[in-house]
């Protein structure tokens, strides 16, 4: 009997991030694991056409970070503590603040003279607006706030949105990586995997905030790839940028289509003049909200993924667009790199989320006297697993590890 989605939910690590810290790890989610599974899928098939089979669990990236960080469920909040449920005045809404500039801009979201550090003071307010307007409040000041169930079911993760020109398919390609954080490097990890050559490009001055975590979750998603540092506000450094551009067979990028715009990049034209295939990751899309910031775990509940619970609502997993969109983009990067044409497409974290999505699913949770949770699948009673992690085969590089050479290269 092939293995069900309450037993894979239970095996994979997330089930045991989703629920109260104080009560059972939730089944109600497990038909997400549906997802990672068939994109795992997809990741093989698509690697196979130009590179080396990348096999991957689907469903235990969901849990990753939350191994490495030793984080757990909290609930309400977020398993990485940046985000929360709070009550608006009509209904849920979810805030997200991982960078202290989003704290700072809270008395700006609620138009009000509040201390940011006084969260009881800062939920009084939410609860006076309704969600519409706290949405778009955010929206203009940069703050990720989203709406439960948002974005409704689509067809799928992604969409092409311009069909370029014949390209060459290149034995080794090379692949330019503008993410940060977990969903693109992800992607940029499966395509290094797959034997692309693969250079992350970072901020000089602001490199990716994965940096700061935890060094083996920063190892896992960007080991085997270069590493070169630019500072966008110098001319030369976008002209190497834009050079780098021009040479490689695929792009992805995870920034507002605005910071393109600033120094001068267009991806349509990029995919139409080079034919360079550009991969897009966002928040909430590039033509619906291109200048919506979104990260995993509001994206998640904007697209459907989230529990409703009497006593409030609660979130699934640790930020689960982010390893569901690193997938997808996974699969669609590798896609692309196998195509005879040039494409811009996007793959947005709501979205997939809103595909990710299943039906509820229930079956009954035990606890054995030492607190360990089993579940009862259909094919019999279940551990509950921890979340756990693969391990990188070596440490990433250091910030501009490769610069001199890259530069030298790409003179």
């Amino acid at each position: 009997m092939a293995d069900s989605d309450v037993a894979r939910w239970a095996a994979s690590g997330a089930m045991a991030l989703t629920g109260r810290p104080d009560g059972p790890p939730l089944v109600t989610p497990a038909g997400v694991v549906n997802a990672a599974v068939s994109t795992a899928q997809s990741v093989a098939t698509a690697t196979g056409r130009f590179g080396t089979v990348v096999h991957l669990d689907g469903p235990a990236l969901l849990g990753e970070r939350a191994a490495l960080a030793g984080m757990e469920r909290q609930g309400s909040v977020s398993v990485g503590g940046a985000a929360r449920f709070e009550r608006a005045a009509d209904g849920w809404i979810v805030l997200n603040l991982p960078r202290h500039d989003d704290i700072a801009a809270l008395p700006a979201l609620l138009e009000a003279d509040i201390d940011p550090q006084d969260w009881c003071g800062v939920s009084e307010r939410i609860a006076l607006r309704s969600a519409a307007d706290l949405v778009d409040r955010g929206r203009l000041l940069g703050v990720a706030i989203a709406r439960p169930d948002e974005r409704r079911r689509v067809d799928g993760p992604g969409r092409v949105l311009l069909d370029g020109p014949a390209r060459s398919v290149n034995v080794r390609p090379l692949v330019i990586d503008l993410t940060s954080l977990w969903a693109g490097p992800l992607a940029g990890s499966i395509l290094a995997a797959a034997g692309a050559r693969v250079i992350k490009i970072e901020g000089r001055n602001r490199p990716d905030g994965a940096r700061l975590g935890p060094a083996s979750f920063f190892d896992l998603m960007n080991s085997g790839k270069e590493m070169l540092a630019l500072d966008l506000r110098d001319r030369a450094d976008v002209r190497l940028l834009q050079r780098l551009i021009g040479a490689a067979d695929l792009v992805i990028e995870g920034s507002r289509p605005r910071a393109m715009e600033q120094i001068g990049i267009e991806p349509a034209q990029v995919v139409t003049d080079a034919a360079t295939s550009w991969l897009s990751i966002t928040g909430h899309g590039r033509v619906e909200a291109p200048e919506r910031v979104g990260f995993g775990d509001d994206a998640a509940v904007a697209g459907g993924i989230w529990v409703e619970e009497p006593d409030g609502p609660l979130f699934v997993a640790d930020a689960v667009a982010d390893p569901l969109t690193g997938l997808v983009a996974g699969a669609l990067g590798a896609e692309l790199l196998a195509a005879d044409r040039a494409a811009l497409v996007e793959t947005p974290l709501s979205q997939v989320a809103a595909w990710a999505r299943r039906p509820n699913v229930t079956a009954p949770v035990r606890a054995t006297p030492d607190r360990r949770w089993h579940v009862v699948a259909p094919e019999g009673v279940v551990a509950v697993s921890p979340p756990s992690a693969r391990m990188a085969r070596r440490r990433a590089a250091p910030l501009d590890a490769h610069g001199p050479a890259l530069r030298e290269e790409f003179a």
